[in-house]
């Protein structure tokens, strides 16, 4: 009984942790670039009550009786597809087709992301709505900000000077600008990131992300290279939630409930049945 009582906590516990993921997840429906989780359950350690012998002349083998102690969860695993797109026609809105996270920082952190509803500062950087700045690509791959008034490509010393008169983004991520003399220059190109593993990195909040050692070594590149996605200029990622799949998790982890408190209630009506047997 007191086994029983134990698993019936055990399952309340991982099924309550099932809403907890499956409630975050139909919050962040309407979250840009939100990718949902899922839960996975597994058994604990089996209490041996007779080990498994094997056969011999005289005698068939028999197996091991073994009584299971519970549930646990085993991980609560990220879903990384591609979500919908969302057109805005903002110029510095972009999404991802494909692999990667775009990359920001604060101070020395690097964060990935696969959110882009990116805007320029007053000092002319690129940024993520939290303030971190969107980093780009130098000449020889390294991560640099992307500033309006710090081009690659900087214009030529004239009189009068040159002056940014608009830009654009490509969907290789090449900020271009159109300047006063006609001319038109390299700004800087947004940086793509890709991970082994990217299930393995540790959510932060803001729909960023941070790499652990789980998600293994981190490659930065263009967009449209090796395993990078290509950008679309002037839509968002929206979130990957599947609403109909999360309701019917939702059923699931309330039955899955339900059934464990009714283990607990029938596991403690046997104790009392037991202890006024004497009556």
């Amino acid at each position: 009984m007191l086994r029983s009582l134990f698993a019936g906590i055990s399952g309340l516990r991982v099924n309550q942790t099932m809403l907890d993921v499956t409630g975050n997840n139909i919050a962040n429906a309407n979250t840009t670039g939100f990718k949902s989780s899922s839960t996975v359950f597994q058994d604990t350690l089996s209490q041996m009550l007779t080990a498994g012998t094997a056969g011999n002349a005289q005698r068939g083998g028999t197996n091991p009786i073994q009584i299971g102690l519970g549930v646990q969860v085993a991980a609560t695993s990220g879903n990384f597809n591609q979500g919908a797109n969302q057109t805005t026609n903002s110029p510095t809105d972009m999404m991802i087709n494909g692999d990667g996270f775009f990359v920001v920082q604060q101070g020395t952190t690097l964060n990935y992301t696969r959110a882009g509803a990116f805007h320029w500062d007053p000092a002319g950087n690129l940024t993520a709505p939290d303030g971190k700045f969107v980093m780009g690509l130098d000449a020889t791959g390294n991560l640099v900000k992307i500033n309006l008034n710090n081009p690659v490509q900087a214009p030529p010393v004239t009189t009068p000077p040159t002056e940014l008169v608009s830009y654009e983004i490509g969907s290789d991520g090449v900020v271009t600008g159109m300047y006063s003399d006609d001319q038109r220059r390299t700004i800087g190109q947004v940086a793509i990131a890709d991970f082994v593993n990217p299930q393995g990195l540790n959510k932060v909040g803001d729909t960023q992300f941070a790499a652990t050692s789980a998600s293994g070594s981190v490659t930065y590149g263009a967009p449209g290279t090796g395993r990078m996605g290509t950008l679309t200029v002037g839509s968002l990622e929206m979130s990957n939630v599947d609403l109909a799949q999360e309701f019917t998790n939702l059923i699931l982890a309330q039955r899955g409930f339900e059934a464990s408190s009714k283990v607990i209630t029938t596991s403690d009506q046997v104790l009392e049945d037991l202890v006024n047997i004497k009556r």
